[in-house]
């Protein structure tokens, strides 16, 4: 994995402790497997971003720091992915997980336009709201383990990959002493 490439872009534990608005946390930003890039804080963090990037509400990535921090996963890595969700891709996501929601329920899919207005919010919470929480707790949990065995796939090829070279980097070496001993 990219390990030197998330050292250089992600927030260092002491900027992270400098921001007056995380004083709440305390301590706990103290602790030194939140800011850890291995294997499995790594494979934890994109658990834990991929599943609050999937589920409507606001605050996610205040949501995504909560669930690093109780799952001990890379806290900085877990609250970037939250932002697969960004105005862009927000209304197809929701619109998709809406959709799975009401075929998983067996209802059809109403069409509607949003408006922001109490009566439309209370006129149609339940009748959109229910589908879309379930299908993005459908989605989110299958796309956050899905993205977790990819991660820890990926990192065990390349470990893997690594020391095949340094393994055959070695033999070259090994030889070369031989040969230039024999000499």
């Amino acid at each position: 994995m990219p390990k030197k490439f998330m050292k250089r872009y992600l927030p260092s534990p002491e900027k992270v402790r400098k921001i007056e608005s995380l004083r709440f946390f305390g301590d706990i930003l103290h602790e030194p497997n939140l800011w850890h890039i291995n294997r499995h804080s790594v494979a934890r963090a994109f658990l834990v971003g991929i599943f609050m990037a999937f589920i409507p509400m606001p605050f996610q990535m205040l949501a995504a720091a909560c669930f690093a921090i109780w799952f001990n996963a890379n806290l900085p890595l877990s609250v970037v992915l939250v932002w697969v969700s960004n105005p862009l891709t927000m209304p197809p996501m929701f619109y998709f997980n809406y959709k799975i929601g009401a075929w998983i329920l067996d209802r059809p899919v109403l069409n509607f336009e949003f408006q922001l207005s109490w009566s439309w919010l209370s006129g149609r919470l339940l009748d959109i709201g229910i589908p879309l929480y379930l299908g993005s707790l459908m989605v989110a949990t299958l796309s956050a383990c899905l993205a977790y065995l990819i991660i820890q796939f990926l990192w065990r090829r390349k470990v893997r990959s690594d020391w095949q070279e340094r393994g055959s980097s070695g033999t070259r070496i090994r030889r070369r002493n031989r040969d230039s001993q024999s000499s």
